[in-house]
């Protein structure tokens, strides 16, 4: 059982890997939106539908919960009605600062998104351009599969181990732990009972603070735990 009582984590790394929507992006109320339409237009439940969403990818969230449909059709419509919308689509406050501040090549963004709503997204909200975008569209097996972590960790240089994620679903903690990589929860659309497996969980990414170690290029992160 974890101490109710908030601590400070420090926690040292060479690179951080981000989730984006629900950490860097605050997409909820667009993911919502467009995943209730879809349920209820092929006659499913809506919470059911959200409830293996968040942190998948769209292909494999209609083959979990209609595998009846084509999902390559259906998620192909569902992308393409995200990525022409800015509506529900908000900055997450401090996110731009947290990444502002890191070393250019020592952090990364993998998304369950497509690259198309995942660029229109991060411009949406001025987020700084990453060195490493890793798209659901440009891997073969997204989250809970730890590719997509791990092709990230590749591209920057880094070995799994000195990595840390960033993620707010239980689909990307364990995409994080099969990796071999360390998580830091974000409780923006889980409860925290959902995210036990991550290392650190936080409340929100205001709640993280990271700096750069004097002499090497090892980063800092310091939580205050929920």
């Amino acid at each position: 059982m974890r101490d109710s009582r908030r601590a400070v984590v420090t926690l040292r790394c060479r690179a951080v890997l981000f989730d984006l929507d629900g950490v860097l992006v605050d997409s909820s109320e667009c993911v919502k939106r467009t995943w209730r339409r879809w349920a209820l237009a092929n006659e499913l439940d809506p919470d059911e539908v959200m409830a293996v969403a968040h942190g998948r990818r769209t292909t494999e969230t209609i083959q979990l919960v209609a595998p009846h449909l084509p999902a390559a059709e259906e998620g192909a419509a569902l992308a393409a009605s995200e990525s022409t919308t800015t509506e529900g689509i908000y900055e997450v406050p401090g996110a731009r600062e947290l990444v502002a501040a890191l070393p250019h090549t020592a952090w990364a963004i993998v998304t369950s998104g497509i690259r198309a709503v995942a660029s229109q997204r991060i411009r949406h909200v001025k987020l700084p351009w990453p060195p490493v975008l890793v798209c659901a569209d440009e891997i073969d097996r997204g989250k809970p599969d730890p590719e997509g972590y791990l092709t990230a960790a590749q591209l920057l240089g880094r070995p799994p181990g000195d990595c840390i994620v960033i993620e707010d679903s239980p689909a990307g903690i364990e995409a994080a732990r099969a990796a071999g990589m360390r998580a830091v929860a974000i409780a923006s659309t889980h409860d925290v009972e959902a995210l036990a497996a991550a290392d650190v969980i936080v409340p929100s990414i205001a709640a993280l603070s990271i700096a750069t170690s004097n002499g090497d290029d090892a980063l800092e992160i310091r939580a205050t735990e929920t």
